[in-house]
Order: structure tokens, then C-alpha cells, then sequence
């Protein structure tokens, strides 16, 4: 079965809530991959923030802010349902941004 994200809501300690399809809420914490590779530009928090997005039915963050796919970074939707856990809906606060999806 292929894994659909339908919202994310990221927040300011570079963690991410995503939402899927089938109604699991999974908690990407992207702290170690922000230190590596092209994920180095998401290090900024406004950058992680504003370009967080849900872009191929995934996690992607659009750099380009055209929602072109050549210009975002995404995760695989099957990994990031496999190895983060399940959370209960966040309340949101300071620390939580507004949803996107």
C-alpha cells in the first residue's frame, strides 16, 4: 500500500508532525538530517518552517516556493510512516506552526 501524507505541521525544534491518509499522526524529528548534505539549508528555521510543505503526497520542503518537484527536498512517505512514531494530535502553541498540507 503506498503511504499518502495529507498535512504537516512543522515546528521550531525542527520536528515535524505528518499527518497520513489512514488518519496516523507520525512525529519526523529531522534534527540529524538537517546536519547532512543537501539538508544543510533546512539549519535556518524559517527555512524549515515556511518551506515545509506536503508536495507528492510526502514531507518535502520547496525551496523554490513554485511547488516544482525539481526544486524540493522530499522523504520517501513508506520510510517516514516505517520509522517515526505515532503521536497524538500536537495542541497547538508557540512551538507548533500552523498546518500545511
Amino acid at each position: 500500500m503506498f503511504r499518502r501524507v495529507v498535512q504537516v505541521v512543522p515546528t521550531n525544534d525542527f520536528r515535524v508532525y505528518v499527518y497520513f491518509e489512514d488518519g496516523k499522526i507520525k512525529l519526523f524529528d529531522a534534527s540529524n538530517l538537517i546536519t547532512k548534505g543537501v539538508f544543510q539549508r533546512l539549519q535556518d528555521i524559517s527555512v524549515f518552517i515556511d518551506t515545509c510543505t506536503v508536495l507528492n503526497h510526502t514531507l518535502a520542503w520547496d525551496l523554490g516556493g513554485k511547488f516544482d518537484p525539481s526544486e524540493c527536498l522530499d522523504l520517501d512517505p513508506e520510510e517516514l510512516y516505517n520509522s517515526c512514531p505515532d503521536v497524538m494530535e500536537p495542541k497547538l502553541d508557540n512551538s507548533i506552526q500552523t498546518a500545511k498540507g
